[in-house]
């Protein structure tokens, strides 16, 4: 339950950034700005506080490689499912969508990785040691 928790707040974290559906923060932050600039600004902060979080966990915990690892597993993952018949990759909306959610779950590995290395190997990380 933990990982999902952390996959969904990364996919809420992107979608509200931007998603095809015109509700998002880049369409209505290029709307606004001239007559909500504070609420823009303020909005744009929060969202970059969470991208701070989640990349940087990220690259600690996966670093850059570990990033490419897991977007290349999933594009082959995409590339197996377009070859059977099963994807279709004509869709733009659908495109971007996958895109989020390929995003996410990268930043869901990342934040998750200390505690699923833990589950696996039994190794505990220096920042996961209880006083």
């Amino acid at each position: 339950m933990g990982f999902f928790l952390r996959w969904l707040a990364a996919f809420i974290l992107l979608a509200l950034t931007y998603n095809p559906s015109g509700f998002n923060y880049a369409k209505w932050a290029s709307l606004s700005y001239s007559s909500q600039l504070p609420m823009v600004v303020l909005l744009g902060l929060l969202l970059l506080v969470g991208y701070i979080v989640y990349l940087r966990a990220t690259l600690r915990s996966i670093g850059a490689f570990g990033m490419f690892l897991v977007m290349a597993i999933i594009g082959a993952l995409l590339w197996v499912l377009f070859d059977w018949g099963l994807l279709d990759l004509q869709n733009q909306r659908m495109n971007t969508w996958l895109g989020i959610i390929a995003l996410s779950v990268v930043l869901g590995i990342g934040l998750s990785w200390s505690l699923i290395r833990r589950h696996l190997t039994g190794q505990v990380d220096m920042d996961d040691v209880e006083e």
